[in-house]
């Protein structure tokens, strides 16, 4: 019997030091990205294009009053359909292989499988933006010297605060990336969908400039797309589409109701 007992007691020590726990399932997913070569070929590619779109902006730049950050940040406009993309095939890749059922057999509770993937998903994007961002300051700065293009560091909402900013958007578009890879579980799918709600419909909207008042609706609806609400919180001022609190809650609502979706699509459907 007392043998009996010290078993039953082992098993269970065994079994808690084994248990799924919510840093056990961040680290997962850490290990998950980092070992695909799509996820630095991506990095690789959104710094490439950031530092380079802004060295050619402040090397251009014969504007009196030009202001250097909007150098350094302008290049989200393409660099966000990367982070999209990377947050969308960091979920279809793995139903594509089959390890989503692999993910879920470890850890049956899908809520936190899929709040393991967002944090890491969302930090991962966030720090690597906030690196390439802050190169890209100093390459703009040292290019855009000649043409009096330097950015004020005495000034942090002027400098910091929008490279943090920007560096948020894009894990925010990453999210967005990530709530239509689980909802739609096709690669082809969730990336046409993220490039249509981030690149798409800003550019049809626009479309609509000319229809006079009776198509303005659909222009002030376009406001809250995330690309207009990311400038709008990045660069705030009178030219901003969106007051600052405004935008900052534009983007949240995004982000809730990419996870909630992904959240009830894990819920709701098989793996």
């Amino acid at each position: 019997m007392t043998a009996a007992v010290q078993l039953t007691r082992s098993s269970h020590v065994a079994a808690d030091r084994h248990s799924v726990t919510f840093v056990r399932l961040v680290r997962s997913e850490w290990i998950k990205i980092a070992t695909l070569r799509s996820t630095w070929w991506s990095i690789a590619i959104t710094g490439v294009l950031t530092v380079g779109i802004a060295a050619l902006i402040a090397a251009s730049a014969d504007v009196p009053g030009f202001d250097a950050i909007q150098a350094v940040v302008s290049p989200i406009q393409f660099t966000m359909l990367l982070a999209g993309i990377l947050g969308a095939i960091s979920v279809t890749g793995e139903y594509s292989t089959g390890m989503i059922r692999s993910t879920l057999t470890a850890n049956p509770v899908r809520g936190a499988a899929l709040a393991a993937k967002a944090v890491v998903i969302a930090a991962f994007l966030f720090i690597a933006s906030l690196v390439i961002f802050t190169i890209a300051a100093f390459v703009v700065t040292a290019v855009g010297a000649p043409n009096d293009v330097v950015l004020d560091w005495s000034s942090p909402e002027a400098t910091i605060l929008p490279i943090i900013v920007a560096s948020l958007a894009m894990a925010v578009f990453a999210l967005i990336g990530v709530g239509f890879g689980y909802m739609l579980r096709s690669g082809a799918g969730a990336i046409a969908a993220t490039v249509g709600v981030l690149f798409v419909l800003p550019i049809v909207a626009s479309m609509f400039s000319f229809g006079g008042e009776s198509w303005a609706w659909i222009l002030d609806l376009a406001n809250y797309l995330p690309m207009v609400a990311a400038q709008s919180a990045i660069l705030p001022g009178e030219g901003a589409a969106l007051e600052t609190p405004v935008a900052y809650l534009t983007l949240a609502g995004w982000v809730a109701a990419s996870m909630i979706g992904a959240w009830a699509s894990l819920r709701t459907r098989d793996a």
